[in-house]
């Protein structure tokens, strides 16, 4: 069952399914970010809405409506003649969830509106003793006091009664039970709001945390629908992508005084890896270059021993490190916004960061993380991002010298090489890339997933020695791996983890196994198609033709599945066997930003402004 999402700038979110239920432990109407973007609180998990006509009262809930996506979600219901379009949306930068109902009618009615709360971590499951509620009935709406939070949630809606009310409801989560996750729960029943209408009209029910209400909510809907009309101006692509441009911007979030991207909702927190990779299709595309550079500068202050952190824990906010690629892919990232910014002022002030990095690196850190004698980074088990770990078991270890690690460490130094050009450093790190190339081309005699290893495996990590900027390999076998990753990998929604004929191939993430097993053995990866696509147009010299090639046969195809009803959400992950049924997370940061990317960049041929420029500058 499909689901929607709007969020606010700091990591909280409004989420249901499309017929407005709660299917799991994390939907909900205000689930707030109480330390931006981590530590989520369910506060409201829903509304359920009735209508009187007469003498006659019909519920909406498990009624009929039809779900339209037109700037915010909204579910539209057709009942006895009575047409009520509920929408969702949230205050920008504000712990707050707003419901506007509009209802077309042509007979005296009334709503009710019962609200169904909460108050716990959106991990968790309550039980009726876990908390209690107090509630003040103020003007037009009420104040509710949970008693395991120093928080006040606050209800208004304007010209209604509001009727105190307070008992406990079992709640069971039927996605949550599907995927072996905690999965009972129980929501309280606070009250109901009644408001008559004698004829058609709109109004607006309001969810939030915050002290002070500075705003009437029909001001933040117009502001809201000219804040998105602005994002996509500012893109200025073209209108067929206007779905994505906006999914982008639900990633965003304030990160202390900076920003961040959360990973992927409902459950992620923000990943250095996962932001980084995302970071041009959700900041650079869009033109949102003040952002990417607030997350470039928040992401390099977090460095230690060379490391860029892997992730921000949900519930304390404090940075892990076991990754051995976010760092590469950092000075990659302060690559590509130099192509479009020619920012050469953040460059400069992000040098020793650069710097750090490398040496870092090349002389060993965390992780058993180093620079081996034949020039090629060696690291321990479960680093690369496919990093699932059962207990003390990694479901695909890669330790030693996984071949993504030698092509982003290849293209790190030859950025580096370009930078000291670019700002009157001294090179020294032509030489050592120069050295990297010979000896992985020594290495490199079949398709390895791991080098070291021999390790054959037929997953999609090998395109990026043909994706990155700088490849370490020659353009005949860059054609050969994207010849054989288009035979075997690419599906509907993006590339396969593992090759289908490979015995240890899952082609159900959920089934008789544990699905971490699945994660990386089979399951698809939308994000990988981009790195996919700017890999084929590159062998393919970006003819126009396979440029049109690559849209109609690696992207149409999931854009129609989505349809007309899709807001630009892209799941995190899906089935490697048809029908490639959607799991994981209902949204992905690099999900949605490599699509975007590749669509932008590498389809329509919209190439950063000073990428020749850059080139023209170190002589290439």
């Amino acid at each position: 069952m499909r689901e929607w999402i709007v969020t606010n700038g700091l990591g909280s979110y409004a989420s249901l399914t499309h017929s407005g239920e709660t299917t799991s432990k994390f939907h909900g109407l205000l689930a707030a970010s109480l330390e931006p973007p981590t530590k989520r609180w369910m506060f409201v998990s829903n509304v359920t809405d009735r209508i009187q006509i007469k003498d006659r009262v019909y519920p909406l809930k498990g009624h009929k409506c039809k779900f339209v996506f037109d700037f915010f979600p909204s579910l539209v219901y057709d009942i006895d003649g009575v047409r009520l379009k509920k929408t969702f949306f949230m205050e920008h930068g504000k712990n707050t969830t707003i419901i506007k109902y509009a209802i077309e009618t042509n007979k005296p009615l009334v709503l009710s509106h019962i609200p169904v709360v909460n108050s716990r971590h959106f991990y968790d499951m309550t039980s009726p003793g876990s908390a209690s509620f107090s509630q003040d009935v103020v003007d037009e709406g009420v104040v509710v006091r949970p008693s395991n939070i120093n928080k006040t949630l606050k209800m208004f809606l304007k010209n209604s009664c509001y009727i105190p009310d307070g008992y406990w409801e079992e709640f069971y989560y039927k996605k949550d039970r599907e995927r072996n996750d905690s999965w009972r729960d129980h929501n309280f029943h606070i009250g109901e709001f009644q408001i008559p209408l004698k004829k058609s009209g709109e109004y607006y029910l309001l969810f939030t945390i915050e002290d002070e209400l500075l705003d009437d909510p029909s001001h933040i809907y117009d502001r809201e629908m000219q804040r998105k009309q602005q994002l996509l101006t500012q893109a200025l692509l073209p209108r067929a992508c206007d779905k994505l441009v906006l999914s982008t911007d639900t990633f965003i979030v304030k990160k202390g005084t900076g920003k961040s991207i959360v990973a992927g909702y409902h459950w992620f927190s923000d990943w250095g890896r996962d932001t980084l990779i995302a970071l041009p299709g959700i900041t650079l595309v869009t033109k949102r270059f003040d952002d990417a550079k607030q997350i470039l500068q928040s992401f390099g202050k977090y460095c230690k021993n060379g490391l860029i952190p892997n992730v921000f824990a949900e519930r304390d906010s404090q940075p892990v490190y076991n990754t051995v690629d976010a760092s590469l892919w950092y000075v990659d990232r302060v690559y590509q916004y130099l192509k479009y910014t020619n920012d050469l002022s953040l460059a400069e002030k992000l040098w020793p960061t650069l710097q750090s990095i490398i040496e870092g690196y090349k002389k060993g850190t965390d992780y058993d993380i180093h620079m081996d004698n034949d020039f090629l980074i060696s690291h321990g088990e479960g680093l690369t991002w496919m990093d699932v770990k059962l207990g003390d078991y990694y479901a695909t270890p890669r330790s030693k010298k996984a071949v993504e690690i030698q092509a982003l460490w290849y293209n790190a130094l030859q950025i580096m090489s370009t930078l000291s050009t670019l700002l009157g450093k001294n090179d020294q790190y032509s030489e050592l890339a120069g050295n990297v190339k010979d000896s992985f081309r020594r290495q490199y005699d079949r398709p390895y997933d791991v080098i070291d290893t021999k390790d054959l495996s037929m997953r999609p990590n090998q395109i990026f020695l043909v994706s990155l900027d700088f490849s370490l390999i020659e353009k005949h076998m860059q054609e050969q791996i994207v010849a054989e990753v288009q035979k075997t990998l690419v599906t509907l929604f993006g590339l396969r983890t593992l090759s289908p004929q490979d015995s240890r191939y899952k082609g159900n993430y959920l089934g008789n196994h544990n699905k971490d097993l699945a994660y990386h053995n089979g399951t698809v990866w939308p994000w990988l198609m981009g790195p996919f696509i700017k890999a084929f147009v590159k062998v393919k010299d970006h003819e126009p033709a396979q440029r049109r090639y690559a849209f109609q046969n690696f992207l149409q195809p999931m854009i129609d599945v989505y349809g007309n009803l899709w807001d630009g959400s892209i799941y995190e992950i899906f089935d490697g066997d048809p029908p490639y049924a959607p799991q994981g997370c209902i949204t992905q940061a690099w999900s949605v930003a490599e699509i975007l990317r590749a669509w932008v960049e590498d389809v329509e041929n919209i190439t950063p402004k000073y990428e020749s420029l850059l080139l023209h500058e170190i002589g290439v």
